[in-house]
């Protein structure tokens, strides 16, 4: 992976986690966190679309859109283990 490619990765990820914290209200996690979260919601979303038989595409916008859903099953899934 070349740094263009990791730059793009982290961008990726901090539109994603920014995206999926508005969606998901009351969770604010500044720069750092929503790189984490969206790159974990990026591997969450790669892992469980396929599954499920659903491609998007292959542009940046799709693995924003891709990443984003996936930060957000990530957030509600936190969500839930916080209430239990």
């Amino acid at each position: 992976m070349g740094i263009e490619s990791l730059i793009i990765f982290l961008i990726v990820g901090a539109i994603a986690g920014w995206l999926a914290g508005l969606l998901v209200k009351g969770f604010g996690f500044g720069l750092l966190g929503n790189i984490v979260v969206g790159v974990v919601g990026a591997f969450i979303a790669g892992w469980l679309f396929p599954r499920l038989g659903v491609s998007l595409g292959n542009g940046i916008l799709d693995a924003i859109v891709y990443a984003t859903i996936g930060a957000v099953i990530l957030l509600v899934l936190i969500r839930l283990v916080k209430r239990a």
